[in-house]
């Protein structure tokens, strides 16, 4: 069965763009829990889109920032 927007999957918020784009770091059920550029949420799996390149490429930086300055896995 293909989930949509699965573990480590790039997305973006279909309806707004204040959470910024982020990374799905699980899933449960319909939801995916996503670490966003400005915080973590759930959301249903139906309100994410796929994260455009730009997107992309500012949600991977963020990361990479993140874990030069902390260490870890983000």
């Amino acid at each position: 069965m293909h989930t949509p927007h699965g573990p480590g999957a790039f997305v973006a918020h279909k309806g707004t763009d204040v959470y910024g784009p982020g990374k799905v770091i699980g899933v449960d059920g319909a939801h995916r829990r996503v670490r966003f550029t400005r915080f973590v949420a759930t959301v249903l799996a139906g309100d994410l889109r796929s994260a455009s390149p730009a997107e992309t490429q500012e949600i991977q930086a963020w990361l990479r920032a993140r874990k030069q300055r902390y260490g870890g896995d983000w």
